[in-house]
């Protein structure tokens, strides 16, 4: 097989924003457009039967069939692959089909994942229900600082660590260095799901992570106008020298041909994933959709400074409200988990986070509906703000056990923090909590 390009490699040195303006960009000889166009083709042809039998077999890398590779598509990869400090990306229909196809391409029937236990309610239900059905077992450490926790679920069967740099409502920090030498001593890859963090605010491989996916419908695409996810590859996990078995990767998929990884090497998972799992499973992202998460990426950086600006006033004022009764961003210094906000995201913890409003669920339900300004509606990293209760919206299905270890209460509301001002957003929440009293 030949070793296949990298064009992010080639922004190597430059700054981010530069880089999320022009990395992977390919120029135009035919008409000279200075935008990707949107190649709008299922398959490509091939020059002769060589070619045909080479795309098939391996041995070249270019267009087969959009289901694994389109040229729009591939611009987006290489610019996120470039902002995450990967080797290569993977863009598919949505985050879940991201999570989804990073781990059944190291977990099947019989085998085993250890996640942390506050992580997006969507995934847990993914796991809980579609894995369980196909046989993947996940089990959840609920303290990751614990690595006697750790330890006790961590089983010969296991093979991978998920969580997430900053969980989905609560905003509390994971440790993403601690979690990877956890990885690290029980030789196992770190799926790290930076949607809320983002590469602007942290990039989880240089924490010792793996593989890094995204909801790239969220911050990275930031208009709502979107659905896509992502897997960025890291590069650095010895999948030969596993001392767990990963098949798919190791052995040859067509006898005489070699394995992804003595082809590939840092690219080995990548690739096994598109012309293997993505491919025999079809998560393919419309390049439309891949176009529009281009957009979204060459104004990450402009357009997370105002989110992160305007969450931390709006959550220091909250703080101070006296008809709330607490507030769930670590970028707060009577937060806990404060000394690792400050020292992994300088106490900018993202703009999704959460409050409780005094009066329970119908003190919630007053507020909920009383707002103007805030759209009532799920999704997280728009540009425009929104509100949601978690505990009768994403968490509905959760036994009450769990939605209490969760700290999902009755009065909790969970917002996301768009690019309006901050003062409209704060007079709107004042309007709706005074109505709620």
């Amino acid at each position: 097989m030949a070793e296949p390009a990298e064009p992010h490699r080639d922004w190597d040195g430059f700054g981010f924003a530069t880089r999320q303006v022009h990395a992977g960009e390919v120029e135009d000889l035919t008409h000279g457009s200075r935008v990707t166009p949107v190649h709008l083709s299922a398959a490509y042809r091939f020059a002769s039967f060589q070619e045909a039998t080479d795309r098939f077999g391996g041995s070249d890398l270019g267009h087969l069939y959009s289901r694994n590779l389109n040229p729009t598509n591939q611009v987006a990869e290489a610019r996120l692959a470039s902002l995450e400090g990967g080797t290569g990306a993977l863009v598919v229909g949505s985050g879940q089909a991201a999570i989804t196809t990073t781990l059944l391409g190291l977990a099947g029937a019989g085998e085993h994942i250890v996640s942390t236990a506050s992580i997006y309610s969507g995934t847990r239900v993914l796991f809980g229900r579609t894995f369980a059905r196909m046989g993947v077992t996940v089990e959840y450490v609920w303290d990751p600082e614990d690595d006697a926790e750790w330890d006790a679920l961590i089983r010969p069967e296991t093979k991978a660590i998920f969580t997430e740099t900053l969980p989905n409502p609560k905003n509390d920090v994971v440790d993403i260095a601690h979690v990877a030498r956890i990885a690290a001593r029980h030789g196992l890859p770190l799926v790290v799901d930076n949607t809320i963090a983002t590469p602007f605010l942290l990039r989880p491989f240089e924490q010792g992570a793996h593989v890094v996916v995204h909801s790239a419908t969220k911050f990275l695409s930031g208009h709502g106008a979107n659905l896509a996810g992502a897997i960025v590859d890291g590069g650095t996990f010895d999948w030969a020298g596993a001392t767990r078995p990963y098949p798919g990767i190791t052995e040859t998929p067509i006898a005489g041909r070699a394995s992804f990884v003595d082809a590939f090497g840092p690219r080995a998972f990548e690739l096994y994933l598109r012309f293997g799992i993505a491919n025999d499973t079809g998560p393919a992202l419309s390049p439309l959709n891949g176009f529009l998460l281009q957009q979204g990426m060459e104004t990450l950086s402009v357009r997370m400074r105002q989110h992160l600006a305007s969450a931390r006033e709006i959550a220091e004022w909250l703080d101070g409200h006296a008809l709330v009764e607490s507030v769930d961003f670590a970028g707060l210094p009577s937060h806990p988990q404060h000394a690792l906000a400050v020292r992994d995201y300088s106490g900018l913890t993202g703009s999704v986070f959460s409050f409780t409003v005094r009066g329970g669920r119908d003190g919630a339900e007053r507020f909920f509906d009383a707002l103007r300004l805030f759209s009532r509606m799920t999704n997280i990293g728009d540009t425009r703000s929104m509100a949601l209760h978690p505990a009768t919206t994403t968490h509905l299905g959760f036994t009450q056990e769990i939605r209490d270890r969760l700290g999902i209460h009755d009065g909790l509301i969970r917002l996301s923090i768009g690019l309006e001002d901050a003062a409209d957003l704060i007079a709107d929440l004042d309007q709706a909590l005074r109505a709620a009293a």
